[in-house]
């Protein structure tokens, strides 16, 4: 959808037409901007209309506005003609406006006929006024002008740019796991674990693939430094067979372009990623640019990193936490020589089959930098995609958008009240969507909420129905199916943690107990795929509910073919009990016409999670029960 505004002085009719043009700069399609309807039409001089790029790529598009001498002809003789006055002068302009027409050379032979037998009648004195200003508005005349209008005053924008990105870029579900611990085994005598791999983790990807999740992304899977490793829940002092954070890159065995020895080879990592595309899953892969103490980058570039007075090299704070298993870049010194060696990392896993990149801190490495690297591996590789994990201030937020990160993590995992989650909804799709792609994760192996930890079963569901519905992306961390829930004390993260150590889940146990959310899930990512509507991200609408616990919203799309698909979510983001009030909706929003209406005035909508149906209206007594079922998931029947 493109939209301008464009206006002139005086009366007469104007046309506004958007002009798409292709990476080489060829014309690829014309498109006549109309007014919006409704309302919001009404004396904005706004124009919108839609453009369809063919492939990805850098394209762009021109605003082309223009006086319309056929409209404006067309608004003078209806209205003098139906007077009585001026009735002849209008006829001949009409003729002579036509006339001239056929003569383009733009026009087809077929189109010239109709205009001169037109403009033939429109002089034809013998006739009646009636019958002659008939001919001049025939749909064969309305079709010609509207596939060539009559044009004069032409005023051309600038071209504006267009990435056009992959679907991935900006819909998917996606699943985390950490492949060490999917297949690891513990000696129960000694106690000492032996290490999944890809092998084994590989085994799990049908289970994902089986939930509809679009996408399994792994933290780091390189070598993991020794000195000043991480113990259990992020202690200081690491045991013999603690595997330490994956996040602290770097050892003897290897940097980034390196895989941990117990994780296997290259040709396993190969191996894991064909079996995830054979499930047509998608492999993410964590880019986290900083290097344990044993890091080659470390004795090799020194400059790479910060040295403070005493010799030191400055290890990762984020206060009240350090890491001292971290050291962060510093590109002050040596930008070109990091960039290039950065750049080369991203394009030997893209080699290996890796589209996706889920970024770690981009925020605290220069803007700059990710414009400069985005679009150079977009240059070469269009399809990649780049997920920043930022966590920060919504202005650095935004700029990482700006410079090219085609997704982001939000605040979403703690807007949990209603107002919150509505002033936050409204903000990621009417404010910032055109630069900021939100990705709605439940949690993350760093953030537990109070709202999970204390919130039951029933804030697991509420959480993924919303994410799940309100962005086109959304994603969780493994365990959450599980209701996995205990927090360390006094933190907003899991206790022991899986950053720092193996975590063997029992699967099959959880299914055959019925305590899993798996099958909650799966319906969700099957409601994302059947409904295209929640696969965008402006067209959410905020609906009113008396109940200040009860979220009501919708997403209303057209497709190409005509058809329309409308979703109407409401949700109760009180964990602890039921709650009813009365849902009042926003009609025009959900592109409703006659047929759609039952004999009340009504229309029917079907739950597409409990398979009940209701004829609703505009106003709606809703009742949910946060302990039974949280949200309502409703599809306008057509």
């Amino acid at each position: 959808m493109v939209s301008a505004r464009s206006f002139r002085e005086g009366h007469d009719q104007l046309g506004v037409s958007a002009v798409l043009l292709d990476p080489k700069g060829n014309e690829r399609q014309r498109t006549r901007l109309q007014p919006p309807s409704g309302d919001r039409g009404k004396g904005t001089d706004l124009w919108e209309g839609l453009l369809t790029p063919e492939s990805t790529g850098n394209w762009s598009f021109v605003i082309e506005a223009w006086h319309d001498r056929y409209g404006t002809w067309h608004h003078n003789a209806e209205v003098k003609v139906d007077a009585g006055i001026d009735v002849e002068l209008m006829l001949a302009e009409g003729a002579a406006l036509l006339s001239q027409a056929a003569e383009e050379p733009a026009r087809n032979d077929a189109d010239r006929h109709t205009l001169r037998s037109a403009a033939t009648i429109l002089a034809d004195t013998s006739l009646s006024p009636e019958d002659r200003l008939a001919a001049g508005f025939s749909r064969d005349v309305a079709g010609v002008v509207e596939r060539e209008p009559i044009r004069e005053l032409v005023t051309v924008s600038e071209p504006f740019p267009l990435l056009v990105e992959r679907d991935r870029a900006g819909r998917g579900s996606w699943y985390e796991f950490f492949p060490r611990s999917e297949g690891a085994v513990r000696d129960p005598g000694t106690g000492a674990w032996t290490s999944g791999n890809f092998r084994t983790a590989a085994n799990r990807l049908d289970a994902v693939a089986g939930m509809g999740f679009d996408v399994i992304y792994m933290p780091p899977i390189h070598p993991i430094g020794i000195q000043h490793r991480k113990g259990p829940n992020n202690t200081l002092i690491a045991g013999p067979n603690d595997p330490g954070s994956p996040w602290a890159i770097g050892a003897k065995e290897g940097g980034h372009d390196a895989i941990h020895p117990d994780l296997g080879t290259f040709e396993d990592f190969d191996a894991f990623v064909a079996r995830a595309n054979e499930l047509n899953l998608e492999v993410a892969l964590d880019l986290a640019l900083q290097a344990a103490p044993d890091h080659p980058w470390v004795t090799e570039h020194p400059e790479w990193f910060t040295t403070r007075v005493d010799g030191s090299i400055a290890y990762a704070e984020n206060p009240p936490k350090k890491y001292q298993d971290i050291y962060p870049l510093n590109f002050d010194n040596d930008p070109e020589g990091l960039s290039k060696e950065i750049l080369r990392i991203v394009q030997l896993w893209v080699s290996h089959g890796v589209k996706i990149f889920r970024v770690d801190n981009p925020h605290t490495k220069p803007v700059w930098f990710w414009e400069w690297l985005i679009a150079k591996v977009n240059k070469k590789d269009p399809d990649v995609v780049f997920l920043a994990e930022a966590f920060t201030r919504p202005a650095m937020m935004h700029a990482l958008g700006r410079a090219g990160f085609q997704q982001s993590y939000t605040y979403f995992t703690w807007r949990n009240t209603k107002k919150e989650l509505e002033e936050y909804f409204h903000h990621v799709s009417h404010e910032s969507a055109a630069f900021f792609r939100p990705n709605f994760f439940v949690n993350t192996p760093d953030i537990l909420t109070e709202y999970l930890q204390y919130g039951g079963p029933a804030a697991f569901k509420i959480r993924a129905a919303l994410a799940a519905t309100a962005s086109p992306l959304w994603g969780v961390y493994a365990g959450y199916e599980l209701y996995e829930h205990v927090a360390r004390p006094g933190a907003e993260e899991y206790i022991d943690n899986e950053k720092f150590e193996y975590k063997a889940r029992d699967w099959d146990a959880a299914a055959a107990s019925g305590r899993t959310l798996a099958p909650y899930l799966t319906r969700l990512n099957e409601i994302r795929r059947a409904h295209p509507a929640l696969g965008d991200l402006q067209n959410l609408t905020l609906h009113q509910c008396t109940d200040d616990a009860t979220v009501v919203y919708s997403k209303h799309k057209t497709l190409p073919d005509g058809t329309r698909d409308t979703i109407i979510v409401v949700v109760n983001v009180d964990p602890h009990s039921a709650r009813e009030g009365m849902v009042s909706l926003d009609l025009s929003a959900l592109g409703l016409d006659p047929a759609d209406l039952t004999p009340n005035g009504g229309f029917w909508v079907d739950d597409l999670i409990s398979g009940e149906s209701w004829e609703w209206g505009e106003y709606n007594y809703v009742r949910l029960d946060a302990h039974v079922e949280p949200a309502h998931i409703l599809s306008i029947r057509r």
